[in-house]
């Protein structure tokens, strides 16, 4: 039977996610956020946009690593800048 591996890059990256969803959480109820419509065909929630955000980060790193060979810190440099993006403007 395998187990996972908890190494610490792996749990920075879940406390991260965790970390997020808990300050979302909290920015919703403090300021709760009105659906707009950005560059993203549909209407979004900040909640959603930030959904979206991971995806695209996730996306964005994965075919960054699978397509050069260049450092996995561009990737992550370059998933965060898609995240952020769809965040701000999606």
């Amino acid at each position: 039977m395998g187990w996972m591996v908890w190494t610490l890059p792996t749990a920075i990256f879940f406390a991260v996610i965790i970390g997020g969803l808990v300050g979302m959480t909290v920015w919703e109820l403090r300021s709760p956020c009105t659906p707009r419509r950005g560059l993203l065909p549909f209407v979004t929630t900040r909640g959603d946009r930030f959904f979206l955000g991971l995806l695209a980060a996730g996306f964005l790193a994965l075919g960054w690593i699978g397509l050069t060979d260049a450092s996995s810190w561009v990737a992550g440099v370059l998933a965060l800048g898609g995240m952020g993006a769809v965040g701000r403007w999606g």
